[in-house]
């Protein structure tokens, strides 16, 4: 018996594999499928990768082997009983065997410890089915639905089989006792179903009556209308939406039957019955609910209607939704936003202007400035629609002077509607308006927006005098703003004033205080180091080591030391006039790199002294140290070719280390360990037994792996 185990003869016979040789590359005229192509893989397979063949030839090795079997699947429900899928196994192995008493007997054991698992009741009545066992089969699912009446896939399957077996009564009676428990709506349209298949078109009728009383829903009611009129029965798909209408009353305010009764009177030729639902819809249904119905009705409307109705739809639709927001939220100002652009969209300019007025009169609860955020957006669209959409520049004027009055300065103000306001007597060509309210911002609520803007405008006119009054009235209300120096000094030493922009500078870096004072220093050093200064921008850096001694500055003194300076402007123009004794004599490389290990040495010393816990910081000085040794010229070499700095450095360099340290709980209650990685610096007192101890380690492992190779390649 082929395909049971057992103990018998394998089948030793070796089939050769079959040359293949493609003869033809071009694609065939019938394309072949996947599944083809595995199947004639397997087949060309070589018959030594292919598990044994085993065969049972004695009436008593098949018992042995039934008993073995059986006592094993035993072992494992005794073990696992809950196991649905072990049952389903013993009891499928069963029917392999043909013994249906015995697998019956499986499957009665298997419901008695989970009756509750539908997949056992399928499987067990699908073994009855497929061996013809009718009556068994209407036993089991009998049963099934008896004590799972709420699983549908039972009862679909019961009823597929009496139909399949032509007993379209039976089938008929089992719905019956399913639609008693009231099911979903796939249940009601699948006993409708059954009785159109047999054109019982007065059962189905009598059944969606039925069903919507038990499910009165806007689903059921529009499957019921839609069977009448593919019945070819209008009056009758009419009444059902009219009935769905009455008898769902609130239920029924929803876009889906208002459409799809529309959609029905349209079908029929009736429009004006369409367009009256339409019209009840939207005057029923929430606003917030009738996009769909909205869109429909425009649609509609413009396959029925004129232009000037489609228009008018539009709009009036659309203003009556916004005034029914702005009525429940006055202070909804995004509801406003979207108010006045349907006006402007219209192009009257009346109605824009009144949107507007309405806008704005809607003040802020509070006088808080985040309350004021998007409300101020009103004031500055309506001054800006008046200027360039009605291109009436009183009006304009008129808007941003009551604007600028209507916000409490002495609380809060907005830089944007000053800066608006200037920029707009600019383009009238008001020069002196716009700087009178601009002064007049400074005066009244200083803000760094407004400087910029006012110091901008001079900028344009060419006014250096007046930018530099204002940057001393800017730096006079706040010294701290590092930005506001920089960019004063930037101008100065634009117009070729070194003098004042180191002034400027020295007076700056002697603030008390300041928000960003490495955005000055930066600002300083790059200006001598571009004016080619070696000596001052040194001093520079000494000055900036005295007050911070962080590593980047370290680092960065050490790179300026090594880096050659760029020739001044002046200074190039001399040298192309052939003026040499102008140009300041630039240090040697040599020279330079000196520098650059000196301030190096002593960024390394100054941070091991004065923060020995900062070891990161070292570690990143001397990568950096060693990068600037790497690219040396200058500086003798080892008998590899290395430089002498490079192997100094390496040897300042730690050692990298795993350690342990305890985690402290909330409660302070120590909860374990964790690792983490530590340096080790050679100069550290205590360090070096570890560090030896380590080394030796490592001396030890490479031996051993050379000795290794050597045994290998004896």
């Amino acid at each position: 018996m082929e395909g049971l185990a057992g103990t018998s003869k394998r089948d030793t016979e070796v089939r050769l594999p079959r040359a293949t040789v493609v003869k033809n590359k071009q694609p065939a005229d019938k394309q072949i499928t996947a599944e083809q192509i595995l199947r004639e893989s397997r087949e060309l397979q070589e018959q030594g990768f292919k598990p044994p063949t085993q065969k049972i030839t004695d009436p008593t090795e098949l018992a042995e082997y039934r008993l073995r079997k059986r006592k094993e699947y035993e072992d494992l429900v005794r073990r696992v009983r809950w196991n649905g899928s072990i049952w389903v196994k013993y009891a499928q192995w069963e029917e392999g065997q043909k013994d249906f008493r015995r697998a019956r007997s499986v499957w009665e054991r298997a419901l008695e410890v989970t009756y509750t698992n539908p997949t056992t009741w399928l499987k067990y009545a699908e073994m009855e089915m497929r061996h013809r066992f009718v009556n068994h089969a209407r036993n089991v699912w009998d049963r099934a639905v008896s004590l799972l009446p709420r699983v549908d896939q039972l009862w679909y399957k019961y009823i597929h089989m009496e139909e399949m077996l032509g007993n379209v009564p039976g089938a008929r009676q089992i719905f019956e006792r399913w639609m008693s428990f009231e099911p979903d709506h796939h249940g009601w349209m699948a006993f409708i179903k059954m009785e159109l298949r047999y054109e019982e078109v007065e059962r189905a009728r009598n059944i969606f009556e039925r069903y919507v009383q038990c499910l009165p829903t806007v689903q059921a009611w529009v499957r019921y209308a839609k069977f009448e009129m593919q019945n070819g029965d209008v009056g009758r798909a009419r009444a059902s939406y009219e009935r769905a209408v009455e008898q769902l009353a609130e239920d029924a305010q929803t876009e889906e039957l208002f459409i799809k009764f529309a959609e029905f009177e349209e079908k029929v030729k009736e429009v004006e019955r369409a367009r009256a639902i339409y019209k009840y819809a939207l005057d029923h249904i929430p606003r917030a609910q009738a996009d769909a119905v909205y869109k429909r009705f425009v649609s509609f409307e413009k396959q029925h209607g004129d232009r000037d109705g489609i228009e008018d739809v539009v709009l009036s639709e659309r203003r009556f939704q916004y005034e029914a927001e702005v009525s429940a939220n006055p202070l909804n100002y995004d509801a406003w936003f979207d108010y006045v652009r349907l006006e402007e969209a219209a192009g009257n300019p009346d109605r824009v202007r009144e949107a507007y007025e309405r806008a704005i009169s809607n003040v802020p609860p509070a006088p808080e400035k985040r309350f004021w955020q998007r409300y101020i957006y009103l004031w500055i669209n309506y001054a800006l629609w008046e200027e360039l959409d009605a291109r009436d520049s009183d009006r304009t004027r008129e808007v941003y002077r009551a604007c600028l009055k209507f916000v409490p300065h002495k609380l809060f103000t907005f830089g944007k509607v000053w800066v608006l306001a200037a920029q707009h007597e600019i383009r009238q060509l008001r020069l002196d308006k716009a700087r009178t309210i601009l002064g007049m911002a400074l005066g009244m609520c200083p803000k760094h927006k407004l400087f910029r803007s006012y110091i901008e405008l001079e900028l344009q006119l060419g006014n250096i005098e007046r930018c530099r009054k204002l940057y001393e009235r800017y730096l006079e209300w706040d010294a701290t703003n590092c930005t506001a120096w920089c960019k004063w000094a930037e101008l100065e030493r634009s117009l070729g004033e070194t003098d004042r922009v180191r002034g400027l500078f020295e007076l700056a870096i002697q603030q008390p205080q300041l928000d960003m004072p490495e955005v000055l220093w930066k600002s300083y050093i790059d200006f001598e180091i571009n004016d080619g200064q070696r000596g001052r921008t040194r001093a520079l850096y000494e000055r900036l080591l005295d007050r911070t001694r962080h590593v980047k500055v370290w680092i960065s003194f050490a790179e300026f030391e090594a880096a050659p300076l760029p020739q001044p402007e002046e200074a190039q123009g001399a040298a192309a006039n052939g003026n040499g004794n102008a140009v300041a004599a630039e240090e040697s490389a040599a020279s330079r790199e000196a520098h650059a290990r000196s301030a190096f040495a002593r960024a390394y010393s100054s941070l091991r002294e004065t923060q020995p816990d900062a070891k990161e910081e070292a570690v990143m000085l001397l990568e950096a140290w060693r990068a600037f040794e790497s690219n040396a010229t200058a500086g003798p070499t080892d008998a590899e070719g290395v430089p002498s700095g490079v192997a100094a450095v390496e040897k300042k360099m730690p050692k990298r280390v795993k350690r342990k340290r305890p985690l402290i709980g909330d409660d302070g209650e120590e909860e374990g360990f964790e690792e983490y990685y530590d340096y080790v610096f050679p100069d550290e007192a205590g360090a070096a037994p570890n560090l030896k101890l380590l080394e030796a380690a490592q001396r030890w492992k490479r031996l051993q792996a050379e000795q290794a190779a050597v045994t290998a390649g004896d």
